[in-house]
């Protein structure tokens, strides 16, 4: 079949159409505006926002574990509970917390970060997102889950469990009437 284009067949003109096309679209992509309505959003700048815990909420002692798969997370917690008799200590520092960090028997000083997509991180130095951070997954003063944000750490050694020991940190609970 023919097209009425000067004779050329269809196919030829659609072919050559789409190459056309895509050179064009190809050109302009770096300067197409995002389907969001509007060029990407600036990354935020000033002063970091508060973490999520403070240092005196984590200072004590730890009955830890670690899990790999999500559905090991109860029996983890579980488990945890019953490493008090070497429990895992968490000390203040001038910086935030002194604890263990990875691969290192040395306890370090580890700074306790809010993030601007409103996560908080537990690791060396200011910035938060390090590779040697830990992301608090959750925290609810007895039980503190942490992830490392590394993945080839996080696949050695887990998401951390900590479950405070004695009565530190408990919370009062309402008795049933």
């Amino acid at each position: 079949m023919t097209c009425l284009f000067r004779g050329i067949p269809l196919a030829a003109v659609s072919a050559a159409s789409a190459v056309t096309l895509a050179l064009l679209l190809g050109g302009c992509a770096g300067s197409l505006p995002s389907l969001s309505g509007g060029s990407p959003a600036p990354a935020p700048t000033g002063p970091l926002p508060p973490a999520s815990i403070s240092p005196d909420e984590i200072v004590g002692r730890w009955g830890l574990g670690a899990y790999h798969r999500p559905e090991d997370r109860a029996r983890t917690i579980a488990a945890a509970r019953g490493q008090c008799k070497q429990a895992y200590v968490i000390n203040r520092s001038s910086t935030g917390v002194a604890m263990l960090g990875y691969d290192n028997p040395q306890v370090q000083d580890m700074q306790i970060k809010g993030s601007f997509e409103g996560k908080t991180y537990i690791g060396p130095g200011p910035e938060p997102h390090g590779q040697a951070d830990r992301e608090v997954e959750s925290f609810d003063g007895r039980v503190l889950v942490l992830k490392w944000v590394d993945p080839e750490v996080a696949g050695r050694y887990g998401t951390m469990v900590l479950v405070r020991c004695g009565a530190e940190g408990t919370t009062k609970t309402k008795r049933a009437t």
